[in-house]
């Protein structure tokens, strides 16, 4: 989500019985890992919930052009959601020009497309999935430079009871050529109603890779933790039986890595199967 900042609130909402200290915010505090990697051709990455809640998503393949990952919406209701920005500023949809907007050039027949704005425009596709906390799942970003002006982004998730990839969508968008690059992670907290920031979600992200430019794939061993504006605390990330785990919201202490630092884990020997 282009990191929306929440707003800071002083009230203590007395009819719940919360404390002060944990409503500073309307939404929990966003955090991130930051992937330090070449520009590549594909972005590879797991993850696996172990604390969720509703209106959370967890970015598993965040770049300089869009993202991916997987939403708790509310209601029971989960999705794998890709999404592509448009290159223009601006929160509304209806303003881009037709020739200026991304464009879907594939769309699985389970997937749903639509527009969006409030925070960029672009395109965005929706995969209706009842993911598990516990489970892992993996995800894929392939990068096609189709002219010096366009770049296509073609989203694959790993759909384990089918075992088989699924390519949900690919989105093509003006990058003046450009791949993949800027690569992160993150756990945000869409809810934003004060009661939310009680709601710990937390995540691990593992086995992260990027296939550069010549063909070598790259091991994503470090990651920078980093966080929005929101100045609670209740937040952590680290890395425990050498996987990156992130963090926020409910109890949650900084307690393992500060933000702004990098952190490291043993670098893996060479990437999963993917999509032909």
């Amino acid at each position: 989500m282009k990191f929306l900042l929440p707003l800071v609130i002083t009230a203590i909402i007395a009819p719940f019985g919360l404390t002060d200290e944990k409503l500073k915010g309307i939404a929990c505090r966003s955090v991130h890992l930051g992937y330090p990697a070449p520009a590549g051709t594909e972005f590879y990455n797991e993850v696996t919930v172990d604390k969720s809640a509703e209106g959370t998503y967890f970015m598993v393949c965040g770049w300089s052009k869009g993202y991916f990952g997987i939403q708790e919406q509310g209601k029971e209701k989960k999705v794998v959601i890709f999404s592509v920005w448009d290159p223009t500023a601006g929160n509304d949809p209806a303003t881009v020009k037709d020739e200026d907007r991304v464009k879907m050039l594939h769309k699985d027949d389970a997937v749903r497309v639509k527009r969006f704005g409030g925070e960029g425009t672009g395109g965005q596709s929706f995969y209706d999935y009842d993911w598990k906390v516990g489970e892992t799942y993996k995800f894929l970003v392939r990068a096609t430079k189709e002219s010096d002006t366009r770049t296509a982004y073609a989203g694959y998730f790993f759909n384990p009871e089918k075992k088989e990839w699924i390519h949900l969508v690919t989105f093509s968008t003006i990058t003046k050529g450009a791949l993949l690059q800027g690569y992160y992670s993150f756990v945000e907290d869409f809810k934003r109603n004060k009661i939310s920031t009680t709601h710990e979600r937390m995540a691990r992200f593992n086995n992260g890779w990027i296939k550069d430019k010549d063909g070598k794939w790259v091991s994503l061993a470090k990651a920078k933790f980093t966080a929005d504006a929101n100045p609670v605390l209740n937040i952590n990330a680290g890395v425990k039986d050498n996987v990156f785990f992130l963090g926020t919201g409910g109890d949650l202490e900084n307690k393992d890595t500060p933000l702004g630092k990098t952190m490291e884990r043993p670098a893996g020997k060479e990437p999963p199967a993917m999509p032909k």
